[in-house]
């Protein structure tokens, strides 16, 4: 029912009942109803701005409702905060401090008796793998090993309840796994976590999930509940012009619900496979090269269910798009042995990359893989130690104004000025860019509208929610219609809604002949660039298309669900190579090379043995996330 999350499970750790906050005329949240038992990790989804905030700052006892009651272990939410750790979505550590120094700090704060801050310490630094960083300073840990860090901090005084609002934006695949596995052996510990997170694929992970929209829950259940909740099926379509096909599906009148490009593919959602076939290819006829049915993901719901209660919001067109010149060198961002040190470290090592006019190319690689070094190179940011670097038709001469105009770029971190208002930082890009006076108006607009901040011209910058300032920020970096687009971590902490926008604005631009390198932690997000490179250590190990990387990987994926899942996993990878094993929620999948009925049977059999019952045992196709972690881990050792 509409705005409740209720459970019949009689030990309740977190309840809410009408709980609201107001701020001033805005309704921030609406009378909520929740129920979290304990041991439960419970996921909190919903688009920027739902007010998932907010019900965090009120349970976490930092903030009064405005009415309603928040309970967390059967105490008001402001008595309880002995009971809790609350991440925030800011950085809460001290850069200053090391790793030790901030787990002190904080135990001493929390009135944690010394020798409980040394011993739970090594506890939960061993369980993150930061126990070889004590002496590192914060500020110079990886983004995952902050986040890390930063849940130790909140684990030193022991609390039942775990608050954790949105931990992981911007920590890359592998640093998300180990966060999760650390979140699902606390949860096995009786450990309440409930988490916002903007990934659906992290959402998954979850034993439930609530859909908060505009201050109100909407939906909750299980990740498959909400699944099945769709009815609908998704295909699988690859044809020769993706464009010009996803444009007649759309325009289709008929049993097509929902339409997605992807970077070889598109997503079509319809309410019966069979009759969904016929109609992709009556539309399309021979222009089909492939089509397979697939099971709906959790984004597919999540974006159908938010289209049901907002309707469907086109992306508003950008002022007079033009096409680029047919003379423009195929080539758009070259490198040839692309290599820079500093001091002793090799960050990138003799890269070599070529990516053309109309091309979107997603680099990917974990945190500290070389990924915003190389593309600083690219972009002319950085001298590169060695190597050559070919950039909209320049060789060498990459910091000439002639060069600049045709380049945007949006940095990984936070690239506009907080202190300016959302008007002054469009006119500071604009003039930077040389956007033409007589055309300002209309982009500025358009930024406006593409980031659903009409009317907000004059708000301070720094006030926005950091999904707002993404959108802006990337407004800005388009408003000149570059012929060579930079996006780092474009979409970093952005909702599904706002990054189908993205994506939407972003394939426009290549279908223009704008040259788009993106580099991005969200794998779902990946699969909709036409090539990937991945690094690892410095170095550009594996390329192609996605369905290219997934078919090179060789061999299948088992995905298991069984008893004591983590202890099956520990198991396993005790016995095989550990990168061949990842938790997803309460299953698991197993990389396996040959016969996939006998590695299935030697895998229930040896489970079986341990005494670890398995209910289901399932051939897939590869993931992205599978690539990833399989690539990400075999690369390191062949390469770093």
């Amino acid at each position: 029912m509409a705005g409740t999350a209720r459970t019949p499970m009689s030990e309740v750790a977190i309840r809410t009942r009408a709980l609201a906050k107001r701020y001033g005329e805005v309704e921030a949240v609406r009378g909520i109803d929740l129920d979290v038992r304990s041991g439960e990790i419970f996921g909190l989804i919903g688009p920027d701005g739902a007010g998932k905030t907010s019900t965090f700052q009120i349970l976490g006892g930092v903030m009064e409702a405005t009415s309603g009651e928040a309970e967390l272990r059967g105490r008001p939410a402001r008595e309880a905060r002995a009971y809790v750790g609350y991440l925030t979505q800011a950085f809460t550590l001290y850069p200053d401090l090391s790793v030790a120094e901030n787990l002190r700090y904080v135990g001493e704060l929390r009135r944690v008796a010394v020798h409980d801050i040394e011993a739970r310490g090594r506890r939960y630094l061993t369980m993150f793998g930061l126990e070889r960083f004590t002496a590192r300073l914060a500020g110079r840990l990886s983004g995952g090993m902050k986040q890390k860090l930063a849940l130790a901090c909140a684990l030193v005084a022991e609390p039942r309840i775990l608050l954790l609002d949105e931990p992981t934006t911007g920590v890359d695949p592998v640093s998300r796994r180990e966060f999760w596995d650390a979140l699902a052996q606390l949860s096995t510990e009786g450990m309440t976590i409930l988490i916002a997170t903007p990934y659906l694929d992290e959402a998954e992970r979850c034993h439930r999930v609530a859909l908060m929209h505009e201050g109100r829950l909407h939906r909750t259940g299980t990740p498959a509940e909400l699944r099945r909740g769709l009815g609908l099926e998704r295909l699988e379509v690859r044809a020769r012009d993706l464009r010009r096909a996803a444009a007649s599906l759309s325009a289709h009148d008929g049993v097509i619900a929902d339409v997605q490009r992807f970077g070889d593919r598109l997503d079509v959602l319809v309410p019966d496979a069979a009759a969904g076939e016929r109609a992709v290819r009556q539309v399309l006829g021979g222009e089909v090269s492939s089509l397979r049915g697939a099971a709906p993901t959790l984004e597919n719901a999540f974006v159908a269910i938010l289209r049901g209660l907002e309707g469907d919001a086109p992306v508003p067109p950008f002022p007079a798009l033009r096409p680029h010149a047919a003379g423009d060198d195929a080539i758009a961002i070259g490198a040839r042995g692309l290599r820079k040190t500093f001091g002793d470290f090799e960050a990138v090592k003799a890269l070599d990359l070529e990516i053309r006019h109309g091309e979107v190319y997603g680099l990917l690689g974990a945190n500290g893989a070389g990924k915003t070094t190389t593309i600083k190179m690219l972009c002319g940011l950085l001298p590169p130690t060695e190597g050559e670097v070919r950039l909209a038709g320049e060789v060498g001469e990459l910091r000439s104004e002639s060069v600049r105009q045709q380049i945007g770029y949006m940095s990984q971190k936070f690239s506009l000025y907080d202190d300016l208002t959302i008007g002054e930082n469009l006119d500071f890009f604009a003039g930077v860019y040389q956007v033409p006076r007589e055309q300002r108006a209309a982009r500025q607009q358009w930024v406006l509208q593409f980031a659903g901040l009409e009317g907000k011209r004059g708000q301070l910058t720094g006030s926005l929610p950091g999904g707002w300032k993404q959108r802006v920020a990337f407004g800005a970096a388009i408003m000149h219609e570059p012929r060579v687009l930079f996006l780092d971590e474009p979409t970093s902490g952005v909702d599904p809604i706002a990054r189908r926008a993205f994506w939407a604005m972003i394939n426009q631009l290549a279908d223009h002949g704008t040259a788009i390198l993106v580099t991005t932690h969200y794998l779902e997000e990946a699969e909709q660039c036409n090539r990937l490179g991945f690094m690892v250590a410095g170095a550009l190990v594996a390329e192609g298309t996605p369905s290219g990387v997934k078919a090179a990987q060789g061999g299948r994926v088992l995905d298991v669900r069984a008893d004591d899942p983590l202890r099956a996993v520990a198991l396993l990878k005790a016995v095989t190579d550990p990168w061949r094993v990842s938790l997803f929620g309460d299953r698991f999948h197993v990389i396996i090379e040959g016969d996939v009925q006998a590695a299935a049977r030697e895998l229930t059999a040896r489970l079986a043995a341990a005494g670890i019952p398995v209910r289901e045992v399932r051939d897939e196709d590869y993931t992205l996330e599978d690539v990833f972690l399989a690539i990400a881990e075999k690369g390191a050792i062949t390469v770093g």
